[in-house]
């Protein structure tokens, strides 16, 4: 499960631009008096009307760069950097060494989030007036903005140089020396903003990141708190905090900023997403099922929230519902081994084994859940009678994991039914090193020694299992039937004994028992554990005269 956060910092609005309808040179007459139209409309607030004036004069063939100059800026005002943009490119196809055009352009580009092409707009203002100090701070918000806030410092110093105290230029250097990684001249750029102006919610908010990415709990709490205290209710605020409690594993502090973040935004997918986060941690499953479920609705392709979803319908029992969600999460995103493993154990759970197997095969070697989901093929292979093919996948993944006790086991009775005795006995071998108190290992080589015909071996294992605590009629049998193939009846009588003590029942060591006693001379005694032998299974008269094996 993740969290998911939006934070991230930023620069805020963009320049305003430096402009003026008239820029001050003596035009024509016929330009002076469509200029004058335009200026009366402007200033009646009839921005529209102005910019219809001005681009029907410029279409009808008046080039006079005033009409340009003012087109564009009442674009700007317009909002529409587009065709503001293109109006001070015609105005610099006329006049290349207009003072102001490149600025503009600039400006205009910034707003349109073209800041590569911004950057070069400033450059060439500053190349055709070195006086117009704004085109530094414009280079360097829209260098920052491109990708090389390494480069925007230099423009911002020279900016700064001028104008120490300018708000956005202090801001913008912090923004540059936290992506480059000097974050503790950051810090104290930011700082020297506050000092300014305490209320810069943008300092604050790029302050909690930068010390979140610091992992400094106390400072983002800090900041969080003037954050909130300025802002209730503020997002960057409570997703830090909310960041700060997972980290902690304190979910329900966790989930409680998450419910604050959903009834702010209450259409934000991830503040969903990371509610059923903290209700999943604190064990609350029907509360994330519901947080999970709504976080779906909002974002019906995102396959983490069907995922974490058919996890919770799974941990309640709900298999078809859980089935449901991992499929439409592996529709929307097949490179999931986690759901990928845990559609395969809901399908084995609904004894659709085959199509189980197949995913477990798919499960990426590179994923955590690769050597589980290779325990789990052997099992299915072992369960199905593909012995080899099960031995093979317990040991793939005992190269990965060579001390998992349970993996050598199942290597070892998978070896055994295949009929590779030698393999089986090194893998219950290995099973017993690596585990000593293994019943089953030592089960499974005593199994070994008996179809081997190794009876001393065979009868030290069993005597292991009963000191271990193997209190079951078989074990007892068996060491009774090995004491008596090597000749030792008073042995074999007191195994037999336990097991008839464990299982009254137990007709067949009834039966041998009497062939022990009649070997002893106990006759009486054979003849009495004879009659209740074929009193509990009558079938057994057919072994009466011969000794069960």
């Amino acid at each position: 499960m993740a969290f998911l956060t939006g934070s991230e910092s930023g620069l805020g609005s963009f320049l305003d631009p430096v402009t003026s309808i008239d820029h001050g040179t003596k035009q024509p007459d016929h330009g002076n008096k469509t200029l004058s139209r335009a200026v009366a409309l402007h200033l009646e607030g009839k921005r529209e009307a102005a910019a219809r004036v001005l681009s029907k004069a410029i279409e009808a063939g008046e080039n006079d760069p005033a009409l340009y100059a003012a087109l564009g800026h009442v674009q700007f005002e317009l909002r529409d950097f587009e065709h503001a943009g293109a109006s001070y490119r015609s105005l610099l196809d006329l006049d290349p060494n207009h003072r102001t055009a490149y600025y503009n352009l600039g400006v205009c580009l910034g707003n349109a989030q073209q800041w590569k092409q911004a950057a070069d707009a400033f450059r060439k203002a500053l190349a055709a007036d070195a006086t117009r100090v704004d085109a530094h701070l414009g280079l360097g918000i829209a260098l920052i903005r491109a990708g090389s806030p390494g480069q925007a410092l230099d423009a911002l110093d020279k900016y700064l140089t001028l104008f120490a105290d300018h708000e956005p230029a202090m801001f913008a250097r912090a923004v540059a020396l936290q992506q480059i990684g000097r974050h503790g001249e950051a810090v104290e750029q930011y700082r020297k903003v506050l000092v300014r102006n305490p209320r810069s919610e943008e300092a604050l908010s790029n302050l909690v990141a930068l010390f979140l990415d610091r992992r400094d709990g106390d400072s983002v709490r800090r900041y969080a708190a003037m954050l909130a205290e300025l802002r209730p209710g503020s997002s960057v605020a409570l997703e830090a905090l909310a960041t700060l409690a997972f980290a902690d594993e304190d979910y329900a502090s966790a989930a409680r900023y998450a419910r604050e973040l959903v009834t702010a935004m209450p259409t934000r997918y991830e503040n969903w997403f990371n509610l059923g986060v903290a209700h999943h941690q604190m064990g609350d499953l029907e509360s994330a099922a519901d947080a999970y479920a709504h976080a779906s609705t909002l974002n019906p392709s995102s396959a983490p929230a069907f995922l974490n979803l058919g996890v919770i319908r799974q941990e309640l029992g709900d298999l078809g519902a859980a089935r449901e969600c991992y499929e439409k999460s592996l529709a929307l995103d097949a490179d999931q081994p986690s759901a990928t493993w845990n559609l395969a154990l809901v399908l084995e759970q609904l004894n659709e084994r085959e199509r189980a197997e197949t995913l477990y095969s798919e499960v990426p070697e590179s994923a955590f859940e690769w050597c589980d989901a290779h325990f789990r093929l052997g099992y299915l292979r072992l369960l199905r009678g593909d012995y080899q093919s099960s031995a093979e996948a317990f040991k793939a993944v005992l190269v990965k994991q060579p001390n998992w006790a349970e993996a050598c086991l199942n290597a070892g009775i998978a070896f055994a039914r295949s009929g590779d005795s030698a393999s089986a006995r090194q893998f219950f071998t290995e099973t017993v090193m690596l585990r000593p108190d293994s019943s089953d290992g030592v089960r499974g080589l005593a199994a070994l020694a008996l179809e081997q015909n190794e009876y001393e071996e065979a009868l030290e294992l069993h005597e292991r299992l009963i000191e271990m605590g193997e209190r079951s009629p078989e074990v007892y049998y068996n060491a009774g039937l090995i004491c008596q193939k090597r000749g030792k009846f008073a042995d074999a009588i007191g195994f037999y004994q336990q097991a008839i003590d464990a299982d009254p029942q137990f007709a067949e060591a009834l039966l041998n028992m009497g062939h022990a006693q009649m070997a002893l001379g106990a006759e009486d005694k054979a003849l009495a554990s004879w009659r209740r032998a074929i009193k509990e299974k009558p079938s057994l008269a057919d072994s009466y005269f011969e000794p069960l094996t």
